[in-house]
């Protein structure tokens, strides 16, 4: 009797193993697993220009950030500025290359990977009494904009005649607040997402 019972209990022991070998590596679990981020498939690349008219009088070729694979590439766009094509008005260039900003990417663009942040109700003005000479003010304050979206603003305006020198932008917000120096940086390009601490205040 005795003998029946351990190779009954041997037998049974066998089957749970053949049961639990069975279902290794077939059955799917419902127990969530982090294989990391998918490959990403954007170039990072555009073929040509956004097709403007590079001979128009009042046009010029410009670099604009967007954002693409997570960091800040530029794009050839042909902005037409208002008045003369070689304007120092800071105002006008910094209104003219926001709007570029603003505007989704062409299909090109797109389908290479690239976006804009940019909000589009955002506005730029010209500084206020006491401000620095080539101070910007938005109509929202920097360091209350996405993060991207400032970075993309700060790297395409300190290109270009709104810089204030040493591939810098000074901004300031609608109130009183002291407008502050963004540098355009190679941190900040391949890491868009701290442009919020690289304001230093002018004083």
């Amino acid at each position: 009797m005795r003998r029946w019972l351990r190779t009954a209990a041997a037998a049974a022991a066998a089957l749970g193993a053949l049961s639990g070998a069975a279902g290794c590596g077939i059955r799917g679990t419902s127990v969530p697993v982090d294989a990391g981020p998918a490959p990403s498939r954007a170039s990072c690349e555009v073929s040509g220009d956004r097709g403007a008219a590079a001979d128009s009088v009042n046009s010029v070729p410009v670099k604009v950030y967007l954002v693409c694979s997570a960091q800040l590439l530029t794009v050839d766009r042909t902005v037409r500025m208002p008045g003369d094509r070689f304007s120092t008005d800071r105002t006008a260039v910094g209104r003219a290359l926001l709007a570029e900003l603003q505007d989704q990417p062409t299909a090109a663009e797109a389908e290479a990977g690239f976006a804009t942040e940019v909000p589009g109700s955002l506005e730029v003005s010209g500084p206020r009494e006491g401000d620095p000479e080539a101070a910007l003010r938005l109509s929202r304050l920097p360091d209350e904009l996405p993060p991207y979206a400032l970075a993309q603003i700060v790297c395409t305006f300190a290109e270009t005649t709104v810089a204030d020198g040493g591939r810098s932008v000074v901004l300031g917000g609608p109130s009183d607040d002291e407008p502050k120096r963004y540098p355009c940086t190679e941190g900040l390009r391949t890491r868009p997402d701290a442009a919020q601490t690289t304001g230093t205040p002018m004083g």
